[in-house]
């Protein structure tokens, strides 16, 4: 029995918060519901929680990686693991599986889930893909019945679990490359299995029902499995018209430059532009969302000015209909399911874009699905699309709408520009009626949208149902790891490398690539660009970032390949000049 109570370790100069480190301990221990007396984790949005009680780890493991690996200095607890058991291999337990050992009685319920503070226990960075890879990867066990339990005691079977699928087994079928259906609805129908890996099967069954045109894993990464981007890098699109949807708002309309229509993006999508150097600055990459009809044969995206912003400033002063721009495929997995039940569409300011696109999905389908229309605005100068809403809104009979104006002008007409004075806000939310079984997508500042979903799954919707855009770089997933101020995106320190130019469109930032960096995550890290990660070893696919333009190299393989036109960033290296989604 292994027990440690969380530390901070340093490594690559940054502190990380981590209970990897245990150790064995003598005499009796009472197991509990969420861990043993004196264990803890570090990381709870990670690891711990009543699914993932107790960790378990075979000592014939341990022999065969001090096998595989040459090593002779592994000392019990090595694998953060509080059980270290001889038997129970993990292609012989079964989820639903239940052990009486001392006074305690426990379930198992899912695999381990690797990620890369094994690898820093283990002094190992690979460990996390080998656990996986080598199908070792040990497994949680849920407390049922909390008791005293001692090193040395037996373990005693008293019931297997439904299906007879092996840890080894359910392990596979999220992680590698094959994810057969019936042993994925086999898997599902376990009780016992946690509620994060029941997501992350149903997601897999999602893709699965999309036909053979997604690719990537829907498990590890719901918003990048999608179909291949309907062209690759950038291509040249002709400025049609050029219209200004507020005071502070412009539209462009976007056509292929031979007049042939453009694939279709689905409502909610974004377009990313590379506006090329001129006298105004230098090459500039930035994404905005689609807001015109999906399905047209040509784009509609609408831009904001921002006070400081080079590229909106731009495109505001120096776009003109007949001139060229280029633009990435489509992309973004923040769109309109299809369904038919109550939809919530809310927005702030220029949060309209990828929302009025879904409004008119649903009015064109003329489907009769209920919509709730909520957005908040200055005044009515800043009301972009007011008059298309209204439109849009009238072909939808059941439709509700409320505007907040936080400082509506004297002509503002309350009761037909506007609903309500101040912000959209929770509290608005909690009296407006929404039904509980509604699909909800958000848009606007990360506050506005942070405030809305409180109020929202407070209200009875289920978080799942809660769909979320953020404008610009996305908030970082960096497990563990201690909090720092934020840091404006730079270039690294140091001489510029020798190597291709690397692009985090959404940063706003270009840098040489120096293979000192060693991957392209290292790269953006070093940059201060936010970034999201959590194995480092190309299992877990939380780093999968879409590649506008140019190669990438994936070294070493991942252990299931990302999704088309994507790329995990903690593998990968330039093959060229690259534009990342980042």
């Amino acid at each position: 029995m292994n027990v440690g109570l969380p530390q901070d370790v340093s490594w690559r100069g940054r502190t990380v918060r981590t209970g990897i480190w245990k150790s064995p301990v003598s005499g009796p221990r009472m197991v509990r519901r969420l861990n043993v007396d004196g264990d803890g984790q570090g990381d709870l949005a990670g690891h711990g929680g009543e699914m993932r009680a107790v960790m378990v780890y075979q000592l014939d493991s341990y022999r065969y990686w001090q096998r595989v690996l040459g090593r002779d200095d592994f000392v019990l607890g090595q694998f953060g693991e509080n059980f270290t058991v001889e038997g129970l291999a993990d292609d012989e337990v079964c989820l639903g599986d239940r052990y009486r050992i001392g006074d305690a009685v426990f379930e198992v319920t899912q695999p381990r889930v690797t990620c890369y503070r094994v690898g820093l226990r283990m002094a190992e960075p690979r460990m996390p893909a080998l656990l996986v890879s080598h199908r070792r990867p040990g497994f949680y066990f849920r407390v049922l019945t909390e008791g005293a339990v001692e090193a040395g005691q037996q373990i005693t079977k008293i019931a297997s679990g439904p299906g007879r699928m092996t840890v080894t087994e359910v392990d596979g079928l999220l992680y590698l490359r094959d994810h057969p259906r019936d042993r994925i609805e086999q898997a599902l129908r376990v009780d016992a299995l946690s509620p994060g890996w029941q997501q992350s099967f149903r997601a897999l069954l999602d893709q699965a029902d999309q036909g053979p045109g997604t690719s990537g894993n829907a498990g590890l990464s719901p918003g990048t499995a999608a179909p291949p981007p309907a062209w690759p890098g950038f291509r040249p699109l002709t400025v049609t018209a050029v219209r200004h949807e507020s005071r502070s708002i412009v539209s462009l309309w976007l056509a292929a430059a031979d007049g042939t229509p453009l694939p279709a993006a689905a409502p909610g999508q974004y377009l990313t532009l590379r506006l090329d150097p001129d006298d105004a600055g230098p090459a500039l990459v930035r994404s905005y969302s689609l807001s015109g009809r999906p399905g047209a044969d040509q784009y509609r995206v609408s831009v904001k000015r921002e006070p400081h912003g080079a590229a909106s400033a731009r495109i505001h002063t120096r776009v003109r209909e007949g001139d060229t721009l280029r633009a990435a495929a489509p992309r973004g997995s923040f769109v309109l399911a299809p369904g038919t039940g109550p939809l919530v569409l809310a927005s702030a300011g220029v949060g309209a874009t990828p929302v009025v696109a879904m409004l008119r999905a649903v009015a064109d389908s003329a489907s009769g699905r209920p919509v709730w229309w909520l957005h908040g605005a200055r005044d009515g100068a800043e009301h972009a699309f007011a008059r298309e809403v209204r439109e849009l809104l009238d072909r939808l009979p059941g439709s509700t709408w409320r505007v907040c104006y936080s400082h509506p002008r004297p002509e503002d007409r309350p009761g037909t520009d506007y609903t309500d004075t101040g912000r959209l806000s929770g509290e608005l939310l909690a009296r407006a009626g929404l039904p509980t079984d509604a699909d909800a997508y958000l848009c606007g500042p990360v506050a506005f949208m942070d405030d809305l979903t409180a109020a929202l799954t407070a209200h009875g919707l289920p978080a799942g149902r809660v769909h979320r855009e953020v404008f610009g770089t996305a908030a970082a997933i960096t497990p563990g790891i201690a909090p720092a101020a934020a840091v404006r995106p730079h270039p690294p320190a140091g001489r510029p490398g020798p190597g291709p130019a690397v692009s985090f469109a959404r940063a706003g930032l270009t840098v040489p690539w120096d293979p000192d960096h060693g991957t392209l995550l290292e790269l953006a890290e070093a940059c201060d660009v936010p970034v999201r990660w959590s194995c480092r070893t190309g299992v877990c696919h939380t780093c999968e970032t879409a590649v506008l333009q140019g190669d990438v190299v994936h070294d070493p393989d991942p252990v299931e390949p990302p999704a088309a036109g994507s790329a995990l960033i903690c593998c990968s290296v330039p093959a060229a000049d690259v534009v990342l989604d980042l």
